[in-house]
């Protein structure tokens, strides 16, 4: 099984490399559902994997220019206090802390691969919306009073299930900045992950929801399986493939919900 684990990491950030999707979608029911692995335990471990893989992402963005640090400062306004809290309130009342959540946590991240489904099929048809209905004078406070709320919806969702970050906060930020080029919001997107999920993993780790050997695990498979991705991305048809991962996204959602 210890061999399984790089193996599963592989797997998932070659198609993380090919898709641009967040491995917490695919990597988290992967572990409580394939491996077994406890809800918490699974969330609390795939933030760090996220964190560490996303960071080499935020680095080539960054030296290309494509990172709006406004935005990602603005998302980080909000998630980072959200997450924090969130965590704090789920230990302190949740029956059994994380670990007693752990229905609540299932339930969680099936809905939130659901929506990641959803962002995935319809992300060019929000962009389309957002793009026909932008205001001809934009209100660049209330944007960014908005940028703050979408961090925190997301703080509160990754925390609790470790996916939300990508595909939703890429969404979101098509419908608040829909003039952007779209590779400076998959940057911003990108960069403001490592911080969130960074947080949300130590949280995780305070409260002893992290399994080492296993992140060490995934990180072997998970670094070269990205590099991997990234090569043959341009090879694969988007149209095709952003199909086929919602499709799976929704199944593994619907049997986490169902759990």
């Amino acid at each position: 099984m210890d061999f399984a684990y790089p193996l599963a990491g592989f797997a998932v950030g070659a198609i993380v490399g090919i898709t641009g999707v967040g491995g917490g979608s695919l990597m988290t029911p992967l572990l409580v559902l394939l491996f077994g692995i406890h809800p918490a335990v699974a969330v609390g471990t795939d933030l760090l994997y996220a964190a560490i893989t996303k960071a080499g992402g935020t680095l080539a963005h960054s030296l290309k220019g494509t990172v709006d640090w406004k935005i990602t400062r603005l998302l980080a306004t909000g998630s980072i206090p959200a997450a924090a809290i969130t965590l704090v309130l789920v230990t302190n009342f949740a029956p059994g802390g994380l670990k007693g959540a752990s229905q609540v946590i299932s339930y969680a991240l099936g809905v939130a691969l659901l929506l990641t489904a959803a962002a995935l099929v319809l992300r060019k048809k929000i962009q389309a919306f957002a793009l026909r209905h932008a205001p001809a004078t934009p209100n660049p406070r209330r944007t960014e009073v908005l940028t703050v709320v979408t961090g925190a919806i997301l703080g509160v969702l990754v925390s609790i299930s470790s996916v939300g970050a990508g595909a939703l906060g890429v969404t979101a930020l098509f419908l608040l900045y829909p003039a952007l080029p779209a590779i400076r919001v998959v940057g911003s997107d990108i960069a403001h992950a490592v911080p969130l999920t960074l947080v949300a993993g130590l949280g995780h780790w305070w409260l002893g929801e992290i399994d080492w050997k296993l992140l060490g695990s995934l990180l072997v498979g998970s670094l070269p399986g990205i590099w991997l991705g990234s090569q043959v991305s341009v090879k694969i048809p988007e149209r095709v493939l952003r199909p086929l991962l919602a499709l799976m996204l929704v199944l593994v959602g619907a049997k986490l919900i169902a759990r």
